[in-house]
């Protein structure tokens, strides 16, 4: 009781000495000199999309088309992802004992034959002007340029040489109306910037325009002036964008971290662009006293008589005139340090190296290059599973389901096992290898240590692996009835390999005798 008094009348007499325990917090959260005009905010992601989103996408759009870089970002993951097309391997199997058997080749070449026919531009493209190789590549395009990819999916209609009555129409994100919000009269629903969403976040509809509202330079009547609205069932449209927020309904363009820094960027490359003119024209002033250049011709400028020197050109002055020539060094040494940094952190938002941003491989060797690769190809690979299960399957089971209907396919059991003819296999574009034949021997080391398989390696290069292996088997009964030997062969590779250990074990022997 005496501690607490002392202690009491001690603060009493002098609270300034008594300093209070300071409250913990992160450094990130101080509010400082330095940190004073950093403005935050609480926002959902949908709130934070809705205010920006119009902007980014006109911005990333303009900067596709006139910056070079990011043209060749996107070129190049639209490269890199789908490439010249993804292929379909069906991989229908035998039923044996409620068990799967082998592969059904007759079913699963029925099949392809199929897709493959209605993946023709006038076909699955209900504008027939896409192939489904070039809707693949617009899917990764409209994702990374405008943040998101919508395609509607059109039942009941055959396009074109179609056999099938179904068809995609490809849309651009502002088609879909980003100011279309508020409460539903259904019970629990509300739309969220064109989007019909339950409480739980799934969305159930959505709002379109009828026309696109950039398309203001080409309207039939004067009622198509006025955009109105069309409603569309969520089962008959696939939306394309990453989620990187729960409750996140909008995709953003994959350049929004790097919009300002390509802009600044290009502002600045024309500047020393401009500067490099400057220099090598060598524009040149000539000062005379005001009186004397007074009545001249018109390129006196504030007293000053303006030379655009051209090679060659020889220019006389007059009595008392004296020529000034600014002093212009362009580029200078920093030019090329900046824009690398620059590019590197550009690269880095996108996801992508910055030796396939800038194409500069100078400062690159075997093992940085390996590096980045396998680094570009990891986020390569995400996409290309995005794609494959929000785009490629859906509509693969559509349009089997289509076909099966139509009669196109013999699928015995398919009402009862659907899921056993969806069974599909999606082969992608191989990567291309930094060294081929290092790559090569690891892929036969780990092939022969039982780590990968040959499918895997050869699905992995690009190529249909029972493809490989018939055109294979063909190749070398073709050789042995013209009498025909390659190292290829295997045959022949075992015996050349076992001809050379016969021929090392005399040599080998000869050495032991004479260590011995």
């Amino acid at each position: 009781m005496g501690i607490a008094n002392a202690w009491r009348e001690l603060w009493r007499s002098n609270p300034s000495t008594m300093t209070r325990p300071r409250r913990r917090m992160y450094a990130g959260a101080e509010t400082s000199r330095l940190t004073s005009s950093w403005a935050t905010s609480v926002s959902s992601a949908d709130s934070e999309i809705k205010g920006s989103l119009s902007k980014l996408r006109s911005r990333s759009r303009q900067l596709v088309r006139d910056s070079d870089y990011a043209k060749n970002a996107i070129q190049t993951i639209v490269n890199n992802t789908v490439g010249t097309g993804i292929k379909l391997q069906a991989q229908v199997r035998k039923q044996r004992a409620g068990k799967n058997g082998k592969l059904d080749e007759k079913c699963n070449q029925a099949i392809e034959r199929e897709w493959k026919k209605w993946g023709r531009k006038d076909c699955c493209d209900a504008a027939q002007k896409m192939s489904w190789e070039d809707i693949n590549r617009a899917a990764i395009r409209q994702m990374a340029e405008g943040g998101e990819c919508i395609i509607r999916i059109i039942r009941g209609i055959k396009f074109g040489r179609s056999n099938v009555p179904m068809a995609l129409q490809v849309l651009e994100s502002e088609m879909l109306d980003e100011n279309y919000s508020g409460k539903s009269p259904s019970k629990g629903l509300e739309w969220r910037m064109g989007c019909l969403v339950d409480k739980y976040g799934a969305v159930k509809k959505y709002a379109f325009f009828t026309r696109h509202p950039g398309d203001t330079l080409f309207p039939t009547d004067i009622s198509a002036q006025k955009n109105q609205h069309v409603i569309v069932d969520a089962k008959d449209v696939i939306m394309l964008y990453k989620v990187e927020r729960p409750g996140q309904h909008r995709g953003t363009p994959w350049l929004s971290s790097a919009i300002q820094r390509l802009h600044h960027l290009d502002g600045y490359e024309k500047a020393e662009l401009v500067k490099a003119r400057a220099s090598s024209a060598l524009t040149a002033f000539v000062s005379s006293p005001e009186a004397e250049l007074a009545g001249m011709s018109d390129d006196v400028e504030d007293g000053e008589r303006v030379y655009d020197l051209e090679p060659g050109a020889v220019r006389l002055l007059q009595p008392g005139e004296q020529i000034h020539v600014p002093d212009l060094h362009a580029p200078d040494g920093q030019f090329q340090p900046f824009l690398t940094a620059m590019l590197r952190a550009v690269a880095s938002s996108m996801n992508i190296s910055y030796e396939s941003l800038s194409r500069d491989y100078s400062m690159s060797n075997y093992s940085s290059s390996r590096l980045s690769l396998l680094q570009d190809q990891a986020g390569y690979r995400s996409l290309q599973r995005q794609l494959e299960e929000s785009l490629l399957q859906v509509v693969y089971d559509e349009w089997l389901e289509l076909a099966y209907l139509e009669g196109l396919l013999d699928l015995p059991a398919y009402l009862a096992q659907p899921d056993m003819y969806r069974s599909v296999r999606w082969c992608y574009p191989p990567f291309h290898w930094v060294d081929p034949e290092k790559e090569t021997k690891s892929a036969l080391m780990a092939v022969q240590a039982g780590f990968r398989t040959q499918a895997d390696v050869i699905q992995e290069m690009g190529s249909d692996f029972e493809e490989v292996i018939n055109q294979r088997k063909l190749e070398i009964e073709t050789a042995k009835q013209l009498g025909l030997s390659f190292i290829s062969d295997p045959a022949s590779a075992t015996q050349e390999t076992a001809s050379k250990v016969e021929e090392d074990k005399p040599k080998q022997d000869d050495e032991e005798k004479a260590t011995t």
